[in-house]
C-alpha cells in the first residue's frame, strides 16, 4: 500500500469480526469531517451509511456455480453482496460480461453499473530470459517444450478438462508436456489425482506458487498458455500471456472475449475435444502463433491502470457532487 501522506491516510476500523456492519458504520456516522463518500473494491459494503457508498464486484461466479463454494462463504457471498449492490450509488466491475450479469441478478439501473477494465503490472526485463529457460526448467525438472496454465487450482479453471485434452495429444508429441502453475485454491484434489488416474502423471507438472521472475520466463518460452475456464470476471492472465508474447488459447465464455479480442484462439470450455484440436493448431502453426502475438501486443494498448484510476476518479466525483 502507498506511504501516507498529506492526502492519503489509514485508519483501523474494529472489531475483527463484523467489523464493515458494527465499527465501520458507527465510523462514517462519527468521524469528523464526515467523508464525501464511500468506496470500497470488494462486494460488501456497510448495511448502514450515512454518506453514498460505491461498490466493485468483479464477477459473480458464485451465482453461476454455487456447487463450486464453501456453503459458508456462499451465503455470505449472496446476502451480503445484495445488500451492498441495492444500496450502493455506484457499482464498480471489470468487464462487460459482468456488468450484464450484476444488472440482470441485482435488477440495478444500467447507468448505475460502470466498468472499468483492469490495467496490467510492468514485467521486468526479458532480455535473458531465453538463456533462463535451461535454469528454470531444471529447477522445475520440465524436460523439454510446455504448455502453460496460470491461476488458482479450484473447478471453475477447469483444469481437469484441460488435462483431459492434452491426455487425447500426449502420445502425438511425447517432447511437450503441460505446466500448470498457481495455488490451492479449494476443491482441488480431483484436479491433482486426475493425471495419475488417466496415466500421464509424468507429463502434468504442478508448480503452486512462481516468484515473478520465474513466472516471466514461463511465460516467454511457452508454446501457448491456455485458460479454459468455465467463468472469469476478466481473466487478466490472458493479458498477462500477451505482453510476455505468448500465444494464448481461451474460452469463448463470460468476459474472456472481451479479455483476449482478436488475439485470442477460442474453444468451447465444456468440450475436450476442442480444447486438444486448438492446442494441436497451435503446436503446429507457428505462423498462428506469431500472427497472435503481434495482435496481443496491439491489443494491450487498451489496458492500464493509469486509465483505470482516471475513470474510477471521474466517477466518483461525479458522485460526490450530486450528494
Amino acid at each position: 500500500m502507498p506511504r501516507e501522506s498529506e492526502n492519503w491516510k489509514y485508519l483501523i476500523v474494529g472489531p475483527k469480526k463484523l467489523w464493515t456492519q458494527i465499527g465501520l458504520p458507527l465510523n462514517l456516522y462519527s468521524h469528523s469531517p464526515r467523508p464525501d463518500i464511500f468506496f470500497t473494491p470488494s462486494h460488501y459494503a456497510p448495511r448502514f451509511s450515512p454518506i453514498p457508498t460505491a461498490i466493485s464486484i468483479m464477477d459473480l461466479s458464485y451465482i453461476h456455480f454455487p456447487e463450486l463454494f464453501d456453503k459458508r462463504d456462499l451465503y455470505q457471498l449472496k446476502n451480503w453482496t445484495e445488500y451492498s449492490a441495492k444500496n450502493a450509488k455506484k457499482v464498480f466491475t471489470i468487464s462487460n460480461a459482468s456488468r450484464d450479469d450484476i444488472i440482470k441478478i441485482y435488477h440495478l439501473k444500467p447507468e448505475d453499473v460502470v466498468v472499468t477494465y483492469p490495467g496490467i503490472k510492468k514485467i521486468s526485463n526479458l532480455k535473458f530470459q531465453m538463456s533462463n529457460l535451461k535454469i528454470i526448467q531444471e529447477k522445475f525438472k520440465i524436460p523439454g517444450k510446455f504448455i502453460l496454465f496460470v491461476g488458482t487450482i479450484q473447478p471453475r479453471k477447469n483444469i481437469g478438462a484441460l488435462i483431459k485434452a492434452f491426455s487425447k495429444i500426449s502420445q502425438d508429441y511425447k517432447d511437450t508436456d503441460l505446466v500448470i502453475v498457481g495455488k490451492k485454491g479449494w476443491l482441488f484434489e480431483p484436479i491433482f489425482k486426475l493425471p495419475q488416474e488417466i496415466s500421464i502423471e509424468n507429463r502434468v507438472h504442478f508448480l503452486d506458487f512462481v516468484n515473478d521472475e520465474d513466472l516471466d520466463v514461463l511465460y516467454k518460452n511457452a508454446i501457448c498458455f491456455c485458460l479454459p475456464s468455465l467463468y472469469e470476471g476478466f481473466g487478466l492472465p490472458v493479458l498477462e500471456a500477451m505482453q510476455h508474447g505468448c500465444p494464448v488459447i481461451t474460452s469463448n465464455v463470460s468476459s474472456l472475449p472481451e479479455a483476449g479480442g482478436e488475439a485470442a484462439l477460442y474453444v468451447d470450455p465444456k468440450d475436450v475435444g476442442d480444447i486438444a484440436k486448438k492446442i494441436t493448431q497451435m503446436i503446429e502453426d507457428k505462423k498462428l502463433r506469431e500472427d497472435l502475438i503481434k495482435k496481443g501486443y496491439q491489443h494491450l494498448k487498451k489496458f492500464s491502470w493509469e486509465k483505470t484510476a482516471k475513470e474510477t476518479l471521474s466517477v466518483l466525483e461525479n458522485l460526490a457532487k450530486k450528494s
